[in-house]
Parts: C-alpha cells; structure tokens; sequence
C-alpha cells in the first residue's frame, strides 16, 4: 500500500506545488513519512512499557533456526518472483522480468534480474571456458577465467535493459499488466570485471580495427557487433555480480557489460572478442534492432538507452485506499548519464512537480524518485517524466509515435499513465 506522509517540517500541512494535489518535497525530505495504516498502542504491555514472556510473540520464546551455508528470502516472501514467458516448443527461449513495483531502493537482487535467453542457459565449467580476443590485433589472446581474475578489477553500478523493454506500449489499445509485466526487462545492480580497454591493450590494436564483433558461448552463439570506442571507454569483462561470481542465468563465468547501451549488447558466457574494421550484420543487427521509420529510413545501430521513468507506487494491481496523503515512488534511468530531474504530475500533464531524487544520483543507473501527494478521491492520471544530464526529456507517446510510427518494437522510452478511478483502482491509459 502506497505510504502517506506527515505535516510539513514546519509543523504546518504540506503546500500544494502543482495541480491535483502534489506537495511540495519538503514533505519528503525534511520530516519524512507516517503510514497512513499506523495504529496506536493498545496493549497494557504496550501502555506500561513492561514485557513479560507470555506477551511475547512465538518466535521470541523458541530458539531460531541453525546456520546456512547460503542465505535465502523469508518463507514469507515466497510470493516475490519473476513472471516468466517461454517458447512452449523450446523452453529455453523466452524471458523473464523483474518484479519492479515490489522492489524499494536501486539494487535489483541477483535471483530477481530480468532474463531472456535463446536456447537455454549453458551449464559452462570455467576451467575449460575460454576468452579469445582475436582479428584485427597484433597478438591474438585467450584468456583463461583464473587469468583475469590475476587482472586489477573495476565497479560499474549501472542498469541493463533489453531493448525490447516497454514495446506493448507501441500497441494500439494500453496493455493491462504490473509495472514488472509491463516494463521489468530491465534491472540494476553492480558489475566488477576487468575493463575490456586492458585487454585489447595488451592484444595491440590494429589501426584499421573500429568494430568488435562479441560471441557468446551459449548454444544460440549471441553474436553482436559493437563500436570500438565504447569498449575502450567503459566497457567490462565482469566476473562478479552484486558481490558473487555472476550467475548462470546472467552469463557466468564471463559477461560483457556495456555501461548504458541496449541488452543484447551485454553478452553473456562471453567468449569471443573479434576486432573488424566493419560490423558483422548479425541477425540482431539486421533482422532485429533495425526499424523502419515513417519517412522511409530505417534506424540500426541504435546502442543508448534513452532516458526513462516509470512510476512503481501508486501502480495498477495496486489499490488506493480512501483519500490521504500519498507517497508517489518510482525509476528513472538513462544510457546518456546521470539523471537531473523528474518531474511528477497527477492531473494529465496539466501541471508538473518536480520530485526528490534519492540519493546517491549514479551515471547509467536507477535512480530513486519520490513525491508526496494529497489525493481527494476523484479520478486522477498520474505521469512521470525524466530529464537527463544531457538536456533529453522523456517525450510523451503522442510525441514518441510521430517521430518513429508504429512499426516499431525497440527503443520504446514514452512517458507511461496511469489513471486512478474513485475506488483507488489504476490502469495504464494512454493520454
């Protein structure tokens, strides 16, 4: 249930900043939240402060449970999973997305991370894997998974997202899903490896090398192509994930990670680094990832993940109970950079409240956005929309559908609605 905050730090009522109810940050930032469904105290234990051992719940009067060798959720979280959508014929191919209304924070846990595989998730044994970095090189090399772990490793806190995420928007009529059904192709979480730049160093770069056609060691064989100059930028060969080697479902032993760009770009079992002076034209360079636009032209190549927010609380399967003061808590991320603004508005993109970003404020991450919001009980539509460091504006769909049409299926970034009836019921509508 959506939380619901207190008076301003002034110790006066939140003031509105924008139509339909939005408050001002400070009621945020500076006092804080009360949840509307707290109680008080009724219990004489609880009036006279005393505790004897009859007042104590069960598990305060049993010995817990033993050590494990690895932790596992609460039974009672049991509920907390990922929606899987498979091929029936072949089980490997499909996805899986994260759950992203029941998560708080920016760290999307390991177990929880969207998947979509092709065929499978290889069963790889890392002695026996192997990194070949060959083509355009001086030198080629292979690299043995106990090789780079000897390698200085670096961080990346950052989202990955396939470029697939979000495309039901591009349907005629607004899907009825959660937020995670709807949007969950994309999960956040800290990436440690060897950067990619160390290791073509060594190889010697070829002058006429600009592409690196990256293969994966799954038994679809993911083959894309990626311009040079991102991998001497940012990109990884990560080992470890939230802290743990990388699981198999997420590309152990070996993943490349591309700080910001599409998915399919972060390939995973990775296990072959050719240089080129031209792309390969694989198939999810060709068939896939290229759209035709309204004017005639075809985009391709697309790479960046262009900025988004999407609002996770207040969201349909949700419920709103009665009118209160609520808290709005949603995402926001971009491939550009770190995230400047996001601004909240409840009444149709009439007018807009700019909302509290949690800190800390990463580039190529989630980041955590919160507004507070005195609804009335009538029908309202509530939005989100995201600025970029670089100036982008998250655009409206009307605007998003101009520019590219409707044959689209990648790249879809619109800002999302959701309508709130008088029973605190929300859907997503297009408006």
């Amino acid at each position: 249930m959506p939380k619901a905050p207190s008076a301003d730090a002034d110790g006066g009522e939140p003031q509105p900043v924008a139509g339909g109810g939005l408050l001002h940050r400070r009621a945020l930032l500076h006092r804080g939240l009360v949840l509307a469904s707290a109680t008080a105290a009724g219990t004489a234990a609880a009036q006279t402060g005393t505790d004897t051992g009859e007042s104590r719940p069960p598990w305060m009067r049993t010995p817990g449970q033993p050590f494990t060798s690895y932790g596992q959720p609460s039974k009672h979280e049991a509920a907390l999973m990922r929606t899987i959508a498979g091929n029936r014929l072949l089980p490997g191919n499909g996805v899986s997305w994260t759950p992203l209304e029941d998560l708080e924070g920016m760290i999307t846990p390991s177990g929880l991370h969207f998947e979509r595989h092709h065929n499978g998730v290889p069963q790889i044994d890392p002695k026996q894997h192997r990194l070949l970095i060959h083509g355009l090189v001086k030198q080629p090399l292979q690299f043995a998974v106990a090789d780079l772990e000897r390698y200085p490793m670096r961080s990346h806190l950052g989202f990955i997202e396939c470029g697939g995420n979000s495309n039901a928007g591009w349907h005629p009529e607004p899907i009825q899903r959660s937020v995670g059904g709807f949007h969950g192709l994309v999960s956040c979480n800290e990436w440690t490896g060897v950067p990619v730049s160390v290791l073509l160093n060594e190889a010697g770069l070829d002058p006429k090398a600009a592409w690196a056609i990256a293969e994966g060691g799954d038994a679809f064989a993911m083959n894309v192509s990626l311009p040079l100059a991102k991998l001497m930028d940012d990109a990884l060969v990560a080992l470890y994930q939230n802290g743990e080697p990388i699981r198999p479902e997420h590309g152990y032993p070996l993943r490349l990670v591309v700080p910001g760009w599409e998915g399919v770009l972060n390939v995973k079992w990775l296990r072959r680094l050719h240089l080129s002076a031209e792309p390969v034209m694989a198939r999810n360079e060709t068939a896939k990832y290229t759209e035709l636009q309204p004017d005639g032209h075809a985009r391709q190549f697309t790479f960046v993940m262009e900025a988004k927010s999407l609002i996770t609380s207040p969201s349909p399967g949700l419920r709103m109970h009665g009118p209160n003061v609520y808290e709005i808590r949603g995402l926001a991320w971009s491939g550009h950079g770190r995230i400047r603004k996001v601004e909240v508005s409840v009444d149709g993109s009439s007018s807009w409240a700019t909302a509290a970003l949690q800190d800390p404020v990463l580039p190529r991450c989630f980041t955590r956005f919160r507004a507070a919001w005195r609804w009335d009980g009538k029908p309202a539509v509530l939005k989100s929309r995201a600025t970029d460091e670089t100036g982008y504006v998250q655009p409206e769909r009307e605007m998003l559908v101009q520019e590219r049409g409707l044959n689209g299926y990648f790249h879809y970034n619109a800002i999302v609605a959701w309508a709130v009836d008088a029973e605190g019921a929300l859907t997503h509508v297009y408006a």
